[in-house]
């Protein structure tokens, strides 16, 4: 099974990369708010102080400083992750949702800690990915493509399996 999520559902995925890596095949983690315990305690960051409604403010309450730091994926990679399942972080250089900054320091930390993980960064693209109806299905296929081969099923892989069956004889 691979396991996908975006921006605060990148969360998510970063979190139950940490807490279940044995579940999943991979993780596909699009503008993942993975660094999300430093990117709140920013209030000069775009979306931080109207955020702290909904998360509450680690800058100053250290109850919810504590409660975050708990889940939020990149404070909690193993230091050993050589069992996590492959993953996949996309993220935009012109994100100002979730700078692109978060997954590219969750990926390195990943590395350091043995996670297979690859890291694609779209030099063109903001919060909602690349623009335009081809490029768009370009990079769904980019993905697409990415989790057939974690889950074994594309062509390169399977060679003998997406022959063209033997006949059958009457």
């Amino acid at each position: 099974m691979v396991a996908e999520g975006g921006s605060a559902g990148g969360l998510l995925m970063g979190a139950i990369t940490n807490l279940a890596p044995d579940r999943f095949a991979g993780i596909l983690a699009a503008v993942p708010f993975v660094d999300a315990l430093t990117s709140i305690l920013d209030p000069d960051l775009p979306l931080t102080v109207i955020e702290w409604d909904e998360w509450g403010d680690p800058l100053h309450d250290p109850e919810v400083y504590d409660y975050m730091a708990t889940y939020t994926p990149y404070e909690n990679v193993a230091d050993d992750a050589s069992a996590y399942p492959k993953i996949l972080a996309v993220t935009s250089l012109n994100d100002t949702r979730v700078l692109y900054v978060e997954p590219a320091k969750w990926v390195a930390r990943l590395r350091d800690a043995g996670a297979p993980v690859r890291l694609k960064i779209e030099m063109q693209a903001g919060h909602g990915g690349v623009s335009g109806r081809y490029e768009s299905w370009r990079e769904r296929a980019f993905e697409i493509a990415w989790i057939l081969e974690v889950l074994r099923l594309s062509d390169a892989e399977n060679a003998e399996t997406t022959a063209a069956p033997a006949p059958v004889e009457s």
